[in-house]
């Protein structure tokens, strides 16, 4: 080891690469981490933490409403875009700081730059060679925006939270949950949304019935949603910008914003110069210890494009430091990942859907449960709340479960716990629900549907 710079290089400070770094730094090794934009990468800065407050800002609307039910008067509401972004800029920059002492704490190099690789050891970075035994890239992904006329208009979800004024109109491109998440951001925060998915349905991969559950409380809502659709160009006019669609329509708008999917963020970082080998999506190709086909050469997180979310980025970045300089080697079960979508109302799930259980078990059961939660009861909204138990009806195990509701993210985790535990409908059955909560109808659903 004595030979390089370093024990470990990461490349990325990211949540995954700064979990690696500052674990593998707790075993012993000399770490030295560099980024080029922003500590605490996608999720801290222009991903899950200000998306999530955006999704907080744009629900109070509706729930000025239903407080009238309840008998509050809101005599006067006003929103300012303005103040939402300075004060959402001011707890990033603050999320920041915290990130930076976490590293120094840990005795992590924190290096500011774009680093680039030179050989299967070397890196380079602000004009200087460094070596490393072990390099770690965890460099995440970037918004994608496939190549058409006008494609110099648009924005992405980057762009999107810094925009200087909302809107009055606002056309979202994709079907995957950070178009749908903006789609009720910007809709419950006054624009006049539509939502264009090239497909079918959006939110292709989760269960069928649920997608399009989702798909009628958005409209619901009011966000207009166009299935089957695409943009063939954008031309700039006095009004914003005139789409023109692919049906022979056009829509004239203010903003554009594509959500069409991320790449792998492994373009010019010197891959090249080692024999790094990559898949037809430009992600790094890793085996089940998260080496790359070069031994020294590890990646983590979003760069592999194998399931692209923050706590399975942060788990890698343990199941590395562990295995590398742990000398326990340790892999990620990726079996029974929840996830939550944050769209209006959110949507939570852990486990398969009802289509991927009827392939693997072949017999199973269903359960499912849609009510007016008893919020709402006292108002005139219309949203109703889905609950949904996928059970393997050989073992009895529930195998997954889906929810369209207030709150599906906070009370999926709870019920990811107990199916990775092997919980079975009969225990689901046998445990006490706390009434009155939209979570006890998970222990409530007796019928197979």
């Amino acid at each position: 080891m004595n030979n390089y710079h370093y024990d470990l290089f990461v490349i990325g400070a990211g949540s995954g690469g700064m979990r690696a770094a500052r674990l593998s730094a707790a075993y012993g090794a000399k770490v030295a981490i560099a980024e080029e934009r922003y500590l605490g990468g996608t999720c801290v800065n222009v991903g899950c933490v200000p998306k999530k407050l955006l999704v907080y800002a744009s629900r109070f609307a509706e729930e000025f409403e239903i407080a009238a039910g309840f008998g509050w008067s809101a005599k006067e509401t006003a929103f300012r875009w303005p103040r939402l972004i300075e004060n959402k800029n001011a707890e990033i920059g603050r999320l920041n700081g915290v990130y930076r002492k976490i590293l120094d704490d840990n005795g992590v190099e924190t290096l500011i730059g774009r680093a680039t690789l030179v050989d299967d050891h070397t890196i380079r970075i602000n004009g200087e060679d460094v070596t490393a035994r072990y390099i770690l890239i965890a460099t995440g992904g970037w918004p994608r925006v496939p190549a058409f006329p006008g494609k110099e208009h648009v924005i992405t979800s980057n762009e999107a939270f810094f925009l200087d004024e909302l809107p009055e109109r606002m056309i979202i491109v994709g079907g995957g949950y950070i178009a749908v998440e903006f789609a009720g951001i910007f809709h419950g925060l006054g624009v006049d949304t539509t939502l264009l998915y090239r497909g079918p349905l959006f939110l292709r991969g989760f269960d069928h019935e649920v997608r399009n559950i989702l798909a009628e409380e958005m409209q619901k809502k009011g966000v207009k949603l166009e299935f089957n659709t695409n943009i063939e160009r954008i031309e700039k006019n006095n009004a914003g910008f005139t789409v023109f669609l692919d049906n022979g329509e056009t829509r004239v708008t203010g903003l554009v914003m594509y959500a069409t999917g991320r790449r792998p963020n492994t373009s010019n970082i010197g891959l090249d110069k080692t024999n790094v080998k990559l898949n037809d999506k430009g992600a790094i190709i890793i085996n089940n210890t998260y080496q790359s086909s070069t031994p020294s050469i590890y990646a983590i997180g979003d760069v592999t494009d194998r399931m692209n979310l923050t706590p399975v980025a942060i788990a890698e970045g343990i199941a590395f430091a562990k295995t590398v300089f742990g000398r326990h080697a340790v892999t990620v079960d990726y079996e029974y990942v929840p996830t939550c979508i944050f769209s209006q109302p959110s949507l939570g799930a852990v486990g398969l859907t009802e289509e991927r259980a009827r392939e693997r078990y072949g017999e199973i059961d269903i359960y499912k449960s849609r009510f007016r939660p008893l919020k709402l009861s006292l108002t005139a909204s219309t949203e109703k709340t889905f609950m949904k138990l996928v059970v393997d009806r050989k073992s009895g195990k529930v195998v997954g479960a889906h929810m369209i509701g207030e709150d599906a993210g906070e009370i999926i985790q709870g019920i990811a716990i107990a199916i990775k535990a092997g919980a079975t409908k009969a225990t689901f059955d046998t445990t006490i629900g706390i009434h009155p909560t939209a979570a006890e109808e998970f222990v409530t659903m007796r019928a197979p549907a």
